[in-house]
């Protein structure tokens, strides 16, 4: 047991076994599956192949039998006038016209017949039959007394039916015949009864006897293999065909052939003590032929064995190479992971340049890379350890610096305002103030302000551009005192305003009026900042709004030094993209539209 259970270790313990039981197990039961599934469905395939094929087959050569039944039925009826035939039937013994009117009247029929071996006609009231056959390649015809016809039992049945006519099987004859001519190759006998048309007493007889080819005929339309057995029987279940007459009698001793009725569908099921058949039939609508064919189930079976075995070996020879293909790519691709594993174990051991190969692009091609990345960056962590300490001083050091700079700026402004108010300056000590105030707001840490943070902004950096414009900058504002308290990106309306002041003052000499303006929907909120300056030129403005519409990471990648395109920039960052800066510009004004999202959806970036 000892070696059982070291078996199974190191199965358990390597990742390439697991995987090779696994697939293997799983080949081997979709192939076992596969394998039963489709001899079960062979096998009823077969079975519903037989039927449907026999079942069409015998349809087909019954309804042949009973359109050769129907030519024959028409072959004895009178081909000439009824009346000259009527009166030479009764004329025929004192009329030597009425006897040779008959002659040929039988040698019409008899002459282009070839499946015919006799033709017979009994004359009721004469008691007696003309015979027409061929002897040695002639026509000979000749007429017998034989007052013994009418108690043959054919006789009886052809008067009886009201059809007038009965059909007589020679192959199995259960009676005897007087008519029955010493040949082995005759097959069946027709009987019709011509009647007289005023009183409907039977005149005479017309008999056809028919040779094997007629069977041979039916036998051949229906392929017969080795060990099944066809049967034809008329209405009265007399059989007229039986390929093995031991058969027939076995189905005639289990009351097989009592029980053909055409509501059973036309196939059923039987069992001897020796096999099992399958028994299928079809009934004639017309003449009520029954035409039975009998098949062993082991001969149905062994289509579907033969089908089976071949399909075993496939299955076989491909669980063969599928096992082969399982071994061979469970080993590839364990492969890469056993190569990891080792460099794993170097690395946990301290080895820190342990790397593995990179094969591929899939998940252990992703592993592997990771891996390498993360043994690289140890290194460098490693390698960088006492630097980082002395960068992290020194940026302390400039932090500090930074802090200090725009203070000392800001001090510095308030220094020469002070200086300017001393002397009387006042309107260098608003321009200091207004800047400095604007130094403070801009070095303020805050990226989201209220709107009357900006504006109040806006109001210090218009104090400056008007000691440099003078009267020719006017400002107008449009803006409800409940939307002052709405959140906007720190520098966002001022760098619309500025866009104003650089691109309408500057080009021009003329005053220029800047209008600032916000609104409000249910989705939205809507600045405005417009100047009736000079207009943006066509070109320019399509390409303006070619940056604001494509990816701002790429617009500022392309574009440097842009406020707008940095504007746009940091309102999609802060808000997503559903903030937008539009421009517009007719021959009138330019627009510039900041649209901001309701709902608090500012991102935290």
């Amino acid at each position: 047991m000892k070696w059982l259970k070291r078996m199974q270790d190191r199965i358990s313990s390597r990742l390439v076994n697991k995987l090779i039981i696994l697939f293997s197990a799983i080949i081997i039961l979709v192939v076992s599956a596969l394998t039963v599934i489709s001899y079960q469905m062979l096998h009823k395939e077969s079975i519903n192949n037989s039927i449907s094929s026999t079942t069409n087959n015998l349809k087909l050569v019954n309804q042949n039998l009973e359109d050769y039944v129907k030519e024959m039925e028409q072959l004895s009826l009178p081909q000439v006038n009824y009346d000259e035939l009527t009166y030479a039937i009764l004329h025929e013994s004192e009329d030597y016209a009425s006897k040779m009117y008959i002659e040929d009247y039988l040698r019409s029929i008899f002459v282009n017949q070839d499946d015919l071996m006799v033709v017979y006609m009994y004359i009721v009231q004469a008691n007696k039959y003309y015979e027409i056959s061929r002897k040695q390649n002639d026509i000979s015809i000749r007429a017998v007394s034989d007052d013994t016809i009418v108690d043959q039992i054919w006789y009886e049945e052809a008067l009886k039916s009201p059809h007038n006519r009965a059909y007589q099987s020679l192959d199995f004859n259960k009676y005897s015949d007087n008519y029955r001519i010493e040949n082995n190759d005759d097959f069946f006998a027709y009987h019709r009864v011509l009647r007289s048309i005023v009183s409907r007493e039977p005149q005479a007889v017309l008999t056809f006897y028919y040779n094997s080819s007629v069977k041979d005929m039916i036998i051949a339309d229906v392929p017969i293999e080795a060990g099944e057995q066809l049967f034809w029987l008329n209405e009265s279940n007399e059989v007229f065909v039986a390929t093995d007459a031991v058969s027939y009698h076995q189905l005639i001793n289990e009351n097989v052939i009592a029980e053909l009725t055409s509501d059973k569908n036309g196939q059923f099921s039987w069992s001897d003590r020796e096999q099992k058949y399958l028994v299928v039939y079809d009934i004639g609508k017309v003449e009520g032929w029954k035409l039975i064919k009998q098949i062993p189930y082991n001969q149905i079976n062994n289509i579907a064995n033969k089908t089976r075995n071949f399909s075993l070996m496939v299955g076989i020879a491909f669980l063969i190479l599928a096992m082969l293909l399982v071994i061979i790519l469970s080993n590839q691709i364990t492969k890469p992971l056993k190569k990891l594993s080792l460099q794993m174990k170097r690395f946990s051991s301290g080895d820190f340049e342990a790397i593995t190969d990179v094969v591929g692009n899939d998940e252990l091609a992703y592993i592997s890379h990771r891996f390498n990345q993360m043994v690289s960056r140890t290194n460098e962590l490693i390698n960088e350890r006492y630097k980082l300490k002395l960068a992290e001083k020194n940026a302390i050091l400039k932090a500090l610096e930074a802090e200090i700079n725009p203070h000392f700026l800001y001090n510095a402004l308030q220094a020469i305002s002070t200086k300017a108010l001393k002397h009387g300056q006042l309107e260098i000590v608003d321009m200091v103030d207004s800047l400095a105030l604007s130094l403070r707001y801009c070095i303020s840490g805050k990226d989201i302000v209220s709107a009357e943070e900006e504006l109040k902004h806006i109001g210090h950096y218009l104090n400056i551009q008007k000691a440099r414009f003078g009267e020719r900058l006017q400002v107008t504002r449009d803006w409800d005192d409940q939307l002052l308290n709405i959140q906007v990106p720190k520098l966002s309306i001022q760098t619309l305003v500025e866009n104003a002041v650089k691109h309408g003052l500057e080009k021009i000499s003329t005053p220029v009026t800047i209008f600032i303006s916000a609104e409000q929907t249910e989705t939205e909120f809507v600045i405005t900042v417009t100047n009736n300056g000079p207009t943006v030129e066509p070109s320019k403005l399509k390409q303006i709004k070619q940056w604001l519409a494509q990816d701002w990471e790429e617009a500022l990648s392309k574009q440097d030094n842009i406020g707008l395109i940095n504007l746009n920039a940091r309102l999609k960052l802060l808000y997503g993209n559903d903030a937008q800066l539009v421009m517009l510009s007719d021959e009138l004004q330019t627009s510039m539209l900041i649209i901001l999202p309701r709902g608090g959806q500012q991102r935290h970036v």
